[in-house]
């Protein structure tokens, strides 16, 4: 392992202790995963039939908005395209008397 740390240090408030993550060791990091009681084990068996299953691709599109519906959904935080998608799926399974298209609700 290396002892760099690579890419970029997160800034988000975050109440990981990341230095203290960075230096633990191979060893330490095995037990506390082994002692986490929210951890379930696997084995081979378990992985045998696993598939690998991507997200389906999302098109890009241009959507022109008002402006102060714009501002709003970037004040709400991060994942504005995300709430506007959540919104609009809200609004289309609601036209289709809570049937949906897609398995994602």
């Amino acid at each position: 392992m290396n002892d760099e740390p690579t890419g970029k240090t997160l800034t988000d408030g975050s109440a990981t202790d990341w230095e203290r993550l960075r230096h633990m060791s191979d060893a330490d990091s095995h037990a506390a995963v082994v002692s986490d009681p929210d951890i379930i084990p696997t084995d081979e068996d378990f992985w045998r039939n696993a598939k690998v299953v991507l997200p389906e691709r999302k098109p890009t599109i241009t959507i022109r908005l008002d402006a102060d519906v714009l501002a709003w959904l970037k004040n709400q935080g991060k994942g504005y395209q995300t709430r506007i998608n959540a919104i609009l799926r809200s609004y289309m399974n609601a036209q289709n008397d809570g049937v949906s298209n897609n398995p994602k609700t």
